[in-house]
């Protein structure tokens, strides 16, 4: 098999498509396209930054390294063989909390006692944050610490909803109420942390709901099923 792909790329070094530039030699182009197989390239030409290569696809533009092995797309360097995306790992690796710094007193408790630590920031009024809460209901293994985050620029009633679920008797039965079985709760009346939580969460970069934060530092914005989360929270740096 691999004496076949050898051939292929020696068949298409003599063999330069005709949209390609004149300057692009033919055995880079076969090895460009060799290294990536799942991309249509329709044409390969040199670009500005000496060692990248811009490879048209269609109506949409990427860049490549001179062996196929990396590809540049939205901003982000991929990996071609494990399409690993390099970026977002890299920018994970920078970004990371110290969990220690995490004032877990400001958070509802819930989930596995002895479970992997996650620090959930969520929002009561989002979608997606509700979608999370439904994969996690009863999940094991996984010990949750939920921050309170409405947004309230997008959701007006989030902070109120935020409000009732923190001054419940049962905090996390009332945010699964609200959230998943869409219960009106009394009104909050007592002091919560929630100005605490949004101040914590701008100076962490942190925007959107769901936000998570595993106990070695590392984010991750968007939801996940309780599998997948286990997965990644297990995960060694």
């Amino acid at each position: 098999m691999k004496r076949l792909g050898i051939i292929f790329i020696l068949f298409m070094s003599n063999c330069a498509w005709a949209s390609d530039d004149a300057n692009i030699m033919p055995t880079t182009a076969a090895q460009i396209r060799a290294n990536i197989p799942s991309l249509p390239i329709d044409a390969i030409r040199p670009a500005p930054i000496d060692g990248l290569y811009e490879l048209k696809v269609g109506g949409q533009i990427f860049y490549s390294d001179r062996t196929g092995q990396h590809v540049i797309a939205s901003g982000h360097i991929f990996e071609t063989k494990t399409r690993k995306d390099l970026t977002a790992a890299r920018l994970e690796a920078i970004n990371t909390v110290d969990w220690s710094s995490l004032p877990l007193k400001n958070a509802i408790v819930s989930g596995d006692p002895k479970g992997l630590p996650v620090a959930v920031f969520t929002d009561p009024n989002c979608p997606y944050c509700k979608k999370l809460e439904h994969n996690l209901k009863g999940a094991k293994g996984i010990k949750i610490y939920t921050f309170l985050f409405p947004l309230s620029r997008i959701h007006p009633t989030a902070r109120a909803h935020a409000e009732s679920i923190w001054c419940s008797k049962n905090q996390h039965e009332a945010l699964l109420d609200l959230m998943l079985k869409g219960k009106t709760l009394a009104k909050g009346t007592c002091k919560t942390p929630l100005d605490a939580n949004i101040a914590l969460a701008q100076k962490l970069g942190i925007s959107g709901t769901p936000t998570m934060i595993s106990a070695d530092g590392r984010k991750f914005a968007g939801v996940k099923s309780a599998s997948d989360l286990k997965a990644w929270l297990a995960q060694k740096p």
